[in-house]
C-alpha cells in the first residue's frame, strides 16, 4: 500500500510515517518500480503499535526498547514489564508534580477574590513579589514534558 493509504489506515499523518522511518522506529519500506514506497500490513501493525505507545505517553526511546523486546518473541517478558513499571513510576512522579502545581495555583488564586483592575490584582502582586511558594527542585523538573514529536 502507498504511504497515503497507510496513513489513513493508521490514523496518522504522512509526515509522521516519514519521521518514524527517518529516526529508525519504522523500517524503510520496499519501493515499487515507479519508486513509490510500498508498505506491508506488518508496517501498518508497527505504526499502530507506535501510536498506541504514544497514546500512553511513552517516549520514542521507550517505544524503540519495546519494539526491540517485541522482536524477541521467545524471550521472557521481564524486560517489557520492567520498562512499563519504570514508565508507571514516571507517570506517578508527574501526577505528584501536577498536584503540587495545582495547589500552588489554587493558593495563588486566593490572593484575588474580588474583581479589580489589573494594577490592584492580588495575583499580579503575588507573582511580582517573588513570594509564590516554590515546588521541590524535583517537582520543577518533572513539570517539563517530554518530547511529543509526532
Amino acid at each position: 500500500m502507498k504511504i497515503g493509504e497507510l496513513a489513513k489506515k493508521a490514523g496518522c499523518q504522512v509526515e509522521t510515517i516519514r519521521y518514524y522511518e527517518r529516526i529508525g522506529l519504522l523500517p524503510k519500506p520496499s519501493r515499487t518500480e515507479g519508486n513509490y514506497r510500498d508498505y506491508s500490513n506488518e508496517q501498518l501493525e508497527q505504526i499502530i503499535f507506535i501510536r498506541n505507545c504514544r497514546t500512553l505517553d511513552m517516549s520514542l526511546e521507550e517505544i524503540q526498547q519495546l519494539q526491540d523486546l517485541r522482536n524477541l518473541p521467545k524471550e521472557s517478558c521481564v524486560g517489557i514489564n520492567s520498562l512499563v513499571d519504570a514508565h508507571i513510576q514516571h507517570v506517578e512522579a508527574r501526577i505528584n508534580s501536577l498536584q503540587s502545581l495545582h495547589q500552588q495555583l489554587c493558593s495563588l488564586r486566593e490572593h484575588c477574590t474580588d474583581p479589580t483592575d489589573a494594577s490592584g490584582c492580588g495575583i499580579v502582586r503575588q507573582l511580582s513579589s517573588g513570594t509564590v511558594a516554590k515546588a521541590d527542585e524535583s517537582d520543577q523538573h518533572s513539570h517539563v514534558g517530554r518530547s511529543h514529536s509526532h
